[in-house]
């Protein structure tokens, strides 16, 4: 116990530090170098020479690169990563400061030959290609602009795509449909990495996928009399669908990916590159940039307020009262992001008042279920002391309680944003992307949430659907995948905790089965780690060594679950309170995940947040 307490309060006093002024952390979200990249080729094209930034972003991607020349996404991907290599090529040429016939660039050149050139590259890295000229748009449009006019009666429509996908989808949309390229006399050319065959985007021949296209086609002649007046009409609403969207920072739904593309988007409609959208959107992404072992990283987005939430709520869990003034500062903050106009969510949920939080502090317009119950769990205390913290209490509440789906589970951003046949379209990992499904995680920590901070029943039906959500889709080895995670450790982490704390007994065959498997997974020093390999394959594979993150989450999940100490848990509890020597690579492994084999997040706040939780919670039972 007395290891355990040094180790929380080492933990608490690293948080007390860290806290800026205004109450929040904003610990990294790091992304790889995928934003990296794309800010240096989105400033070269938009003749924007800020070469500071620019310099300090392609030394960050140089000492990335691997012995054989390419990149990666994570440690242990295998030979690397095509798609990212491509990327890394391109942006290093762009800088400056790597030449052609430089051998690291040589060596990058021959990797990305040997895996198929630019045509094996993945969607959205061939959109970027095509935006600057080294890459051929479609002649023929499969999905036409004007799908964004087709109601939201038809039976699909825009916002059948999930939100994440919908603000990326409408720029590209309109970018493919005036197959818009820009050039520089400067630009490198990548036609030596090119098939001698003619390549473009390609569209699949897919039956399930041409059922798709076929439905959108009938449905926009059927609704279309005038081709020439809808068609512009859609270039039109596409516009103003971006700029409805465009948060106060200047960016689109303060996504990068998404402003990238709407930079673009506007260009092609006849802005110029010093109009202020766009200057405004290029400063949003500039105020992104993080400081990461003395270089400049360009993050996606901003985690201040997910930070915020996680770190004020497990300062409570160890003991530092809601009056404290860590505390206090903490949950001022988080009481000051939440959110008070509609957003895309409510055209799903018409009937529901705003009262959820977003992911990020550029973030207003886009709340999601998991940031809310964080909040949430953050100012319980203060809520049943103070009026303004419980007038946002009942607000969050209700929003959080009308985003459950009709399946009984809960997604991240909107409701009932699941038709599976979307998933047929031709994009790498579309599940991950174009719908945004109820999910084990968003489902079992929204149960965890209700069950340990709310006086909802525990035969309330709310509960039960959630708990019967999960029921049914526990695969077949004992775990549940994570969506925003990795992944089956989240995932099952997420779902134990969550039906533990909904009233389900311990003793269920189904927490007993993943308690089995957990068990199975344990690591000889006691912890835990996986692969981000395993949203890949969609199979268990485990890392070569531990990681806090992971050891933390399947340690909280059999602390959940156990009525006495075993040695499984000892063992995990010497882990977390040792000073485990490891390789570099392994603290910043990704813990968390956008899209598999394509987009992995390092938390930098991880390996402090889940170990002071799940400390707390072994020593609030057992101590």
């Amino acid at each position: 116990m007395q290891k355990i307490e040094s180790e929380i309060n080492r933990l608490i006093n690293i948080f007390q530090k860290d806290q800026l002024p205004d109450g929040s952390w904003d610990y990294p979200f790091e992304t790889g170098i995928v934003t990296d990249c794309y800010m240096i080729i989105l400033l070269r094209l938009l003749d924007k020479e800020d070469e500071t930034l620019i310099h300090s972003l392609a030394n960050r991607i140089i000492k990335k690169q691997r012995p054989n020349g390419s990149w990666s996404l994570f440690h242990d991907e295998g030979d690397g990563n095509l798609s990212a290599t491509i990327e890394a090529y391109y942006a290093l040429l762009f800088s400056g400061l790597m030449l052609e016939q430089n051998p690291k660039m040589q060596l990058a050149k021959t990797f990305i030959i040997s895996q198929g050139g630019l045509h094996q590259a993945n969607t959205f890295t061939k959109i970027m290609l095509a935006i600057s000229g080294q890459y051929k748009w479609p002649e023929n449009i499969q999905i036409p602009i004007e799908f964004i006019l087709l109601p939201n009666s038809f039976l699909v429509n825009l916002f059948d795509v999930s939100v994440f996908c919908r603000a990326n989808f409408v720029p590209i949309l309109m970018l493919a449909d005036y197959k818009y390229t820009i050039n520089r006399s400067d630009t490198p050319d990548l036609s030596d990495l090119m098939e001698k065959r003619e390549s473009k985007l390609d569209f699949s021949d897919d039956l399930n996928y041409r059922s798709i296209v076929n439905l959108i086609q009938e449905g926009i002649e059927s609704l279309m009399s005038l081709p020439k007046e809808a068609h512009e009409a859609a270039l039109s609403k596409a516009e103003q669908y971006m700029m409805g969207r465009i948060e106060p920072d200047g960016t689109l739904l303060s996504y990068f990916s998404a402003t990238f593309l709407m930079v673009f988007a506007m260009l092609a409609r006849g802005y110029k590159k010093e109009h202020p959208i766009i200057t405004h959107a290029i400063q949003g992404l500039k105020s992104m940039v993080c400081t990461i072992d003395g270089d400049n990283h360009v993050q996606y987005t901003t985690a201040n307020v997910w930070n915020t939430t996680l770190i004020s709520y497990a300062l409570q869990e160890a003991g530092i009262g809601y009056q404290e003034s860590v505390v206090q500062k903490a949950n001022h903050y988080i009481l000051s992001w939440q959110h008070t106009k509609l957003g895309d969510w409510a055209i799903h949920n018409s009937r529901a008042l705003p009262g959820g939080w977003g992911f990020s502090h550029i973030n207003t317009m886009n709340p999601d279920v998991d940031d809310t119950s964080a909040a949430l769990r953050a100012f319980r205390s203060a809520a049943q002391n103070n009026h303004t913290y419980l007038q946002s209490w009942k607000l969050g509440i209700q929003w959080i309680i009308s985003m459950q789906n009709r399946d009984g589970g809960w997604p991240a951003f909107e409701r009932n944003v699941n038709k599976h046949f979307l998933t047929w379209l031709p994009i790498e990992e579309a599940e991950d992307i174009l719908i945004d499904p109820s999910s084990a995680d968003l489902t079992g920590r929204t149960l965890h949430f209700l069950g340990e901070s709310t006086t909802l029943k525990k035969d309330h039906p709310i509960m039960k659907q959630g708990i019967n959500w999960l029921l049914d889709h526990q695969e077949n080895a004992g775990y549940w995948p994570g969506r925003w995670g990795i992944y089956y450790l989240y995932g099952t982490w997420a779902a134990i905790t969550g039906m533990v704390s909904a009233g389900v007994n311990i003793k269920h065959p189904a927490i007993q089965k993943a308690l089995r498997w957990i068990l199975t997974i344990q690591n000889k020093d006691g912890g835990w780690g996986e692969s981000c390999r395993s949203d890949i394959k969609k199979q268990y594979i485990p890392l070569t060594t531990s990681t806090r993150t992971h050891t933390a989450w399947a340690l909280d999940a059999l602390i959940a679950a156990s009525k006495r100490v075993t040695p499984e848990i000892r063992k995990g509890i010497d882990f977390l309170t040792s000073n485990n020597e490891q390789e570099d690579w392994v603290h910043h492994y990704p813990n968390g995940k956008g899209m598999a084999g394509a987009f992995y997040i390092h938390y930098h706040s991880y390996d402090l947040i889940w170990p002071l939780l799940t400390l707390s919670h072994y020593q609030k039972k057992f101590g």
